[in-house]
């Protein structure tokens, strides 16, 4: 498959034109850039859409998140791939802090970009997709196309899933360090893939709650305590192949060099949370709650040491805590790489309280590692008195589309 490309402006040079598509009160008023006061600032940064893999994974994990899951409703194969054609040289040029391509100038027809990033620059954008189990059904004709190891999740402890948060055929990650960079992102595909796909869900993520890379500090979670230290880095090339990059053993080329991506909405009650005492919270956690460190050292990188005992003979990292449960030691070496965020949606309005939590996110070679560890941590977990999950998408990412003769999900219907 080819991508269409029209003309490309970019959101500043758009500016000059504004007043054509009746946008230049707008981009004067409200519009700003994105800075964090050294000079250019991170608003300005780019990060590159082509290559081996899609950006937004292993990328330095940004501070804003629109996530979207849709439902194909066109029956025609046709359909589908040109969407994703379109949907792709959209995606590219808006990394670029570029307007969506289009050649439309008409006062009379719709403008070819939405307009509310008009004058904003990249704000490192990426823009991530991936495909659910759903896709490979009989509508389309993609059901050799289908891993082997790619189903739905299995019924997982402690969980009570609400079906309008969950699955989709096709999901979109948009992350960047400007909220209204990630929101134009998912916006502007779901406006061009009317008629062919339905938005099914979505979720807006406002703190990072892990990291990816040694230079990026551990962020903290809304139950205050520091999220994924012992997170994949982005150069520990080793760990990502072995257990994040689906390599050429898989028989389905098109999934090579991608991942599978996990999404778990987990809603924190953190008003009960709130009212446990400090001890209780680090112990439910295996950390310091100030330091960040494991209850056995006195810096967040030390290495925890699980056959520490105290004085009364139990463990000092508690046999139920998180870090205990979920550490690699502990768990045959296994590994994900977690991209997750903060969120929160206003008031429970059947019990006034706080509909806040994490949107968990985590990529891996086989979903099959997700499955193993939620299995033992919806089990054992301290920490599930305080949180519950309900809503779940498993969606398996193509590797990068690798120059601009490609697209997302080429691999597909080649």
């Amino acid at each position: 498959m080819r991508v269409a490309r029209g003309p490309v402006l970019s959101r500043r040079g758009l500016l000059g034109g504004a007043a054509g598509l009746g946008l230049a009160g707008a981009a004067g008023a409200g519009l700003a850039s994105c800075s964090d006061g050294r000079g250019e600032g991170l608003g300005d940064q780019q990060v590159p859409f082509y290559g081996t893999h899609q950006s937004g994974i292993t990328t330095d994990v940004q501070d804003r998140l629109a996530f979207a899951t849709f439902d194909v409703t066109s029956t025609r194969r046709e359909d589908l791939a040109d969407m994703l054609r379109t949907w792709t040289a959209a995606a590219e040029a808006m990394t670029r802090g570029a307007m969506v391509p289009g050649d439309s100038t008409s006062a009379e027809a719709p403008p070819a970009d939405t307009g509310e990033t008009v004058g904003m620059p990249p704000s490192r954008l990426t823009v991530t997709i991936g495909f659910g189990p759903s896709l490979f059904d009989r509508r389309f004709g993609l059901g050799d196309r289908r891993p082997a190891e790619f189903a739905d999740l299995p019924a997982l402890p402690g969980e009570i899933l609400d079906p309008s948060r969950s699955g989709g055929d096709i999901a979109v990650q948009a992350c960047a360090d400007d909220p209204a960079v990630a929101f134009h992102a998912v916006r502007n595909l779901a406006r061009l893939g009317r008629g062919t796909v339905v938005t099914r869900w979505a979720q807006l993520g406002f703190g990072r709650t892990s990291s990816t890379s040694s230079a990026q500090d551990t962020p903290r979670n809304l139950m205050g305590f520091k999220d994924g230290t012992r997170n994949i880095h982005s150069d520990d090339t080793a760990t990502l192949d072995r257990y994040v990059w689906a390599d050429g053993r898989s028989p389905q080329a098109w999934v090579r060099g991608g991942s599978y991506l996990v999404a778990r909405r987990i809603r924190m009650f953190v008003e009960t949370w709130d009212r446990d005492r400090l001890g209780d919270q680090e112990a439910v956690f295996g950390r310091a709650k100030a330091s960040g460190a494991p209850l056995t050292g006195k810096d967040e990188f030390d290495p925890p040491d699980f056959g520490a005992r105290g004085p009364d003979g139990e463990p000092v990292i508690p046999e139920k805590s998180h870090i205990r449960l979920a550490a690699f030691e502990n768990n045959g070496g296994l590994r994900i790489l977690r991209r997750g965020y903060s969120y929160t949606d206003g008031i429970d309005p059947r019990t006034g309280t706080l509909d806040a939590g994490l949107f968990f996110i985590a990529f891996m070679k086989d979903p099959a590692q997700f499955v193993t560890l939620q299995t033992k941590l919806g089990s054992h977990d301290g920490l599930n008195e305080y949180i519950r999950h309900v809503g779940s998408g498993l969606f398996a990412c193509p590797g990068g589309v690798r120059d601009a003769g490609g697209c997302w999900g080429q691999g597909l219907f080649d």
